[in-house]
């Protein structure tokens, strides 16, 4: 390996960032606990315990394929959008109009943040680029994270559900999964914090916090 192959192994940002990886794991747990809470009451007989791992194991298995391709939709429509930002600030002769386009396609948290003078060096350096206009396509790092994507959306199902294999008394295994949930979702809040600088702390109790509102809510609706 080269130095720079091996620099830029070192410096090339994971696929999924840790926004991406908490969120989905978030999403997973929620979705797993919905449905468990939702069927439990009604889920009895003989291997109860696998019919609702199973269930709910499929539940999430349709919706992380349908996030994943979600999430390379959203991927190429935005690669899509960068790209015709560059063809037009590349190919337009006024400046201002190009400073213009530039700033409108700031956050608008950053509009007032950045100078004229700095977006009209980003122009400079795209008029000046010798990158050939071309259609979005998708790269081997959009499979990649959608594969992780679909993956996190289906493992998490098995903290929430698998304790209805292991204890045969639904109550006990409602308990276990529903302690389970909670412990993921206050370590998944503490890691989003940490990433944020909101605190890890608060935003683990806040995340876990959410966690017993839905459960109250999932049990109050019968699950």
């Amino acid at each position: 390996m080269t130095p720079s192959e091996r620099h830029a192994q070192e410096t090339r940002e994971p696929v999924l960032d840790t926004i991406d990886r908490v969120s989905e794991l978030c999403f997973g747990l929620f979705m797993a606990l919905t449905f468990v809470g939702a069927v439990s009451a009604v889920t009895a007989g003989e291997d109860a315990g696998r019919k609702m791992l199973f269930s709910a194991l499929g539940c999430n298995i349709a919706w992380g394929l349908a996030d994943a391709v979600m999430f390379l939709v959203r991927t190429l429509t935005n690669r899509g959008r960068r790209l015709t930002l560059a063809v037009t600030i590349k190919r337009e002769q006024d400046a201002a109009i190009a400073i213009h386009v530039l700033r409108d396609a700031l956050p608008k948290a950053m509009k007032s943040l950045v100078a004229d003078a700095e977006l009209e060096q980003i122009r400079a350096r795209l008029a000046a680029s010798q990158f050939a206009p071309g259609h979005a396509r998708f790269v081997r790092d959009d499979f990649i994270g959608a594969a992780g994507i679909f993956l996190i959306v289906v493992i998490s199902t098995f903290p929430v559900a698998l304790p209805f294999v292991v204890f045969k008394n639904v109550s006990t295994a409602l308990f276990v999964s529903r302690v389970l949930t909670l412990v993921m979702l206050f370590s998944a809040g503490f890691a989003l914090g940490r990433f944020s600088g909101a605190g890890g702390l608060r935003a683990g109790l806040s995340m876990m916090t959410l966690g017993v509102v839905l459960t109250i809510a999932i049990i109050a609706l019968g699950g």
